[in-house]
């Protein structure tokens, strides 16, 4: 890795202005992603400013809604109870990214900030219509992803809080690889009060994507055996070394198929 320089800040406001102060500075929430590319020179910064002291680990529960902070790191969303008691599914989505390393150390805004394909958080955020709070504005999920790595986010907005509503029920289910724990295939499906919401991860070759050939039947006839003759297109799906995109379409299904488990 070349040099660097190293900066912790301790408010928003401080980490703002020495990015914008700098001419090529990035945002440190966790190092999951950041440190492999810088180390792979996949991606170059002067400057990394760590958003650790910047007051934005933080976890939140009302009636209606889970707040939580976006250097929350997983493995704190997984253990928690109050995350426990009104979005389970959210608290195992948590538990169920990377190993105790990972977990240990990578945060949730900067999971989404990365916006990587197979990452796990996007199909939450996505399924249940959060809300993404950054230090300029209020950004609704569906706005909030623009394609494989990219977000809405400008180059020196940083995301403070996601807020969840609470559904009456939600379920995750992933097939992750043997290997990375990335999601292969991961299916966040939310029953609402309305409608039946259901995001794709791992799959996608934009990213993240809300699965309608699944919500269109469900919102038509929820029951158990509803998906049994459901036909997932492949295409737009990702085909790589790990699965062809036939094979996480087939994936898409009987991930779908488990989580309904959950809603009925």
């Amino acid at each position: 890795m070349y040099e660097l320089q190293y900066s912790k800040p301790s408010s928003v406001n401080d980490a703002v202005a020495e990015v914008k102060n700098s001419s090529d500075a990035k945002f440190l929430a966790g190092g999951m992603t950041m440190i492999p590319t810088l180390k792979a020179r996949l991606s170059s910064a002067d400057l990394l400013v760590d958003l650790k002291g910047s007051n934005l680990s933080n976890i939140s529960v009302s009636s209606s809604e889970v707040v939580v902070g976006s250097m929350t790191r997983h493995c704190d969303v997984a253990s928690s109870n109050d995350i426990k008691g009104s979005l389970p599914a959210l608290a195992k989505l948590a538990g169920g990214i990377g190993d105790h390393m990972v977990r240990s150390c990578g945060t949730i805004g900067g999971s989404l900030a990365n916006n990587d394909p197979a990452a796990c958080y996007p199909s939450a955020v996505l399924a249940l219509d959060a809300t993404v709070v950054t230090n300029e504005r209020s950004i609704l999920a569906a706005d909030f992803f623009e394609g494989m790595f990219e977000t809405a986010l400008n180059e020196d907005e940083i995301i403070t809080e996601i807020k969840f509503p609470i559904p009456e029920k939600a379920s995750y289910i992933k097939f992750p690889n043997p290997a990375s724990r990335y999601a292969m295939v991961g299916v966040f499906m939310v029953k609402k009060t309305d409608e039946i919401s259901v995001a794709v991860t791992g799959a996608g070759e934009n990213g993240v994507f809300r699965c309608k050939e699944i919500e269109d039947v469900l919102n038509s006839n929820f029951s158990l055996d509803a998906l049994d003759n459901i036909q997932i297109s492949d295409d737009n799906l990702t085909s790589d070394i790990h699965a062809s995109a036939a094979y996480r379409a087939n994936l898409i299904k009987e991930m779908a198929k488990k989580g309904l488990k959950d809603l009925i």
